[in-house]
């Protein structure tokens, strides 16, 4: 089992910044790979914002405002959000790859998500 908890959300200014966090914990026979940030707004679809893996991966509604980080030793991954608009208003949830390593195929692990509201 990987546990994914998030933190950083928050209320911001339009213009403003937030960092969120994002740590997946599992037991000492799991691997970790990927790990992402996805978000919902009210009404829409869930969509992929950013994700570290073998290659990095930015939305194009997000590159150039948003930076994705990892550190690996850590299962530790960041999202560095700038220049923050009201459309990136959404519940921001983390995932993460995890498998046991006696098994094939990762699965994605979920964290309960955070808020990120952009608003004057």
């Amino acid at each position: 089992q990987v546990h994914v908890v998030e933190s950083g959300g928050g209320l911001v200014q339009p213009g403003g910044s937030l960092r969120l966090s994002c740590v997946a914990s599992s037991g000492s026979m799991f691997s970790i790979n990927a790990m992402g940030w996805y978000r919902q707004a009210p009404g829409k679809q869930r969509e992929l914002v950013a994700q570290s893996g073998g290659s990095t991966f930015l939305a194009d509604s997000v590159k150039g405002r948003f930076t994705i980080s990892r550190d690996s030793a850590k299962n530790t991954v960041y999202l560095q959000m700038n220049s923050l608009k009201p459309d990136d208003t959404a519940v921001y949830t983390c995932s993460a790859q995890g498998k046991r390593y006696s098994e094939t195929y990762w699965t994605n692990y979920w964290g309960q998500g955070t808020q990120v509201t952009v608003s004057s």
